[in-house]
């Protein structure tokens, strides 16, 4: 009599992939869960985040609210369980402007996601008002929501190291960051406790018959293998697109490359206790006028003196004598080729430091003394409305754990979850539906995304 037990094949040993297998394991019990992966697990993009999460989302529905709160519920629960192996912290997010036009709007901001079940809002709009600071260290942190401080003396009380320019802040507060790292770890080495294997290799071919996934072909340095399998999930991160089309599958994905920097912060620029902080306004780079007069005879660089938007944003790194400072700048979104090793962006670093530099004017020093930051970073994997797609494709048997953009890591337990119970057929969440194929499907939610508005990318 044949095995009629699933036999599960993930192909991608990120941070979803990890996560599915982990939840299909330990929650669920499936004992025949294979994950084939071409390098190593966690490198190709899960450990070139931020590593950081938050439960503040756009709308224009409670969905993707409710999925990061249900997340960030699991990652405590591991960091609870590991005594904090995962380092988890809750320093929050700082969003700030110095614009007092924006002031309303980052109001009405905080308004919405408190709707949307981020938690309630708190106005500080004198000194004396009780705002409390996130600590340094650990997570059960009582606040949720968000604070809005409107008084600059409150703000430069608690924020001395922002520009003197800020006249207001929003600091999210069920936020802040982890080791993606080590949460990765912890999750991969209880899968295989739990029995799921890791093997070696690339998905190079999928058969297909009637209707349904089949088996899955391996190539491990020019030696073919084959496993049979009643469950395929394509968790492939920045090749999702490639392998669905093995089984005849058009995602509707794009990539974006993404870059950070990094480097040693010797001047204490920004203090270690700092929270994940984001720039709101739009800006020039600061050059000073001898740049910029060189920058504006030269025709590959006159465009460095050009307008740039809104969204730089960096946080602390490291404790001790390893501090450090992340920073990213995304100033140029446009669809990308998937090309390893990343091609180089001969500016970014300057521009990621200098336009740092006009929200913590410290890093300015940075640039004078001709720092060379370290530079890396992969590719979000995108919907048009940046969300992900979770569940079952068209082909039976065949399932999708991605698109996942720069949420990956907050992401990753929730998404495992849901993963698991599609496959399961176990009861789903409110929000399941969101995450779906088969949504554009749907002629009144394609309607919806002509106005889709904000995607909740930093």
């Amino acid at each position: 009599m044949a095995d009629s037990s699933p036999r599960i094949v993930i192909c991608g040993a990120g941070i979803a992939g990890i996560s599915a297998a982990y939840y299909l394991v330990v929650e669920h019990g499936h004992d025949n869960v294979v994950i084939v992966e071409q390098g190593h697990p966690l490198s190709l993009t899960s450990d070139k985040s931020t590593e950081a999460y938050r439960n503040w989302w756009p709308g224009p529905d409670r969905a993707m609210t409710a999925f990061m709160n249900r997340s960030i519920d699991l990652i405590e629960g591991i960091a609870r369980a590991t005594n904090n192996r995962i380092n988890l912290n809750r320093r929050g997010y700082l969003f700030a402007t110095a614009d007092a036009s924006k002031v309303p709007w980052l109001q009405e901001m905080a308004i919405t996601a408190a709707a949307q079940g981020s938690g309630p809002v708190r106005l500080h709009e004198t000194v004396s008002s009780p705002y409390a600071p996130s600590p340094e260290r650990g997570f059960d942190f009582p606040f949720t929501g968000a604070d809005i401080i409107t008084d600059t003396s409150l703000i430069h009380r608690h924020f001395p190291y922002l520009t003197p320019a800020t006249v207001a802040v929003a600091h999210v507060r069920r936020a802040g960051w982890l080791s993606a790292q080590q949460l990765g770890m912890v999750m991969l080495e209880a899968a295989r406790e739990h029995g799921a294997k890791l093997l070696r290799g690339q998905v190079v071919g999928i058969d297909i018959g009637g209707g349904r996934v089949r088996s899955v072909h391996i190539d491990h340095q020019g030696e073919r293998q084959t496993l049979e399998a009643t469950h395929l999930v394509l968790a492939a991160g920045p090749m999702q697109k490639e392998v669905a089309r093995l089984i005849g599958v058009e995602l509707p994905v794009f990539a974006e490359r993404h870059l950070k920097i990094s480097f040693p912060d010797t001047l204490g620029a920004v203090p270690r206790e700092a929270p994940m902080l984001i720039w709101l306004d739009e800006q020039y780079l600061p050059w000073s006028d001898d740049e910029r007069a060189a920058l504006a005879e030269d025709q590959e660089t006159q465009w460095l003196l050009g307008k740039f938007p809104p969204g730089v944003h960096g946080r602390p790194d490291g404790t001790g004598a390893s501090t450090a400072l992340l920073v990213l700048f995304n100033y140029d979104n446009g669809p990308s080729d998937v090309v390893f090793p990343l091609p180089e962006e001969p500016y970014y670093a300057e521009i990621a430091l200098r336009g740092m530099s006009t929200m913590v004017p410290a890093i300015k020093a940075y640039t004078e003394k001709g720092a060379r930051p370290y530079v890396d970073g992969g590719y979000y994997i995108k919907t048009r409305e940046n969300r992900p797609l979770i569940g079952p494709l068209p082909v039976e048997g065949a399932y999708v754990s991605g698109a996942f953009s720069g949420f990956g890591v907050m992401a990753s337990c929730a998404g495992g979850e849901l993963l698991a119970r599609h496959i399961a057929e176990g009861a789903l969440p409110d929000y399941a539906p969101a995450f779906l194929l088969s949504r554009y499907q749907d002629t009144e939610y394609c309607t919806l995304l002509d106005g889709w508005g904000d995607g909740g990318q930093l």
